[in-house]
C-alpha cells in the first residue's frame, strides 16, 4: 500500500505554478511579435515568354499593351529581350514583380493572351521569390 502513494517524480502539486509559468512566456512571446510589426510582403520575379503569331508582329507595339496592364502589387521590368526561337520569329521575354497576396500570375497570363491578334502563347521562363 505504501508503494502506491509514493510518486517518484514529485507531482503531489496541482500544476498551477506550471500553468501561471507558461502563461507569462506565451504573453512574453505574443509581446516581442506584436512589437515587429507585420511582415514584409512576399513578393515573386516572374519571367515571361511571350510567343508572336508571326514574324510580323509588332513586338514593340505589343510591349507597350503589356505594360499598360497595372494593378496593385504588380511591378513592370525596365527591359524586355527579343530573343529569336526559330526562322526568324523571335518571343518577347518580359519580367515583373509581384506581390503574391494581391496579385495571381495566372490572371497575367489570361490578359496577355487576351491581346489574340498579337499573342500565340504566353509561357512562364522562371518563377523566383524575392
Amino acid at each position: 500500500d505504501d508503494d502506491e502513494d509514493f510518486d517518484l517524480f514529485g507531482s503531489d502539486d496541482d500544476g498551477s505554478e506550471a500553468e501561471e509559468i507558461r502563461a507569462k512566456i506565451v504573453a512574453d512571446y505574443k509581446a516581442r511579435k506584436a512589437q515587429k510589426g507585420p511582415l514584409p510582403a512576399a513578393k515573386t520575379t516572374v519571367v515571361y515568354h511571350v510567343k508572336p503569331w508571326d514574324i510580323d508582329t509588332d513586338l514593340d507595339e505589343l510591349e507597350t499593351k503589356i505594360r499598360a496592364i497595372q494593378m496593385d502589387g504588380l511591378v513592370w521590368g525596365q527591359v524586355a529581350k527579343r530573343t529569336p526561337v526559330a526562322f526568324g520569329i523571335r518571343h518577347l521575354e518580359i519580367y515583373n514583380v509581384v506581390e503574391d497576396e494581391k496579385v495571381s500570375v495566372d490572371d497575367i497570363v489570361e490578359l496577355i493572351e487576351g491581346f489574340e491578334d498579337h499573342v500565340q502563347s504566353v509561357d512562364i521562363a522562371l518563377m523566383s521569390k524575392v
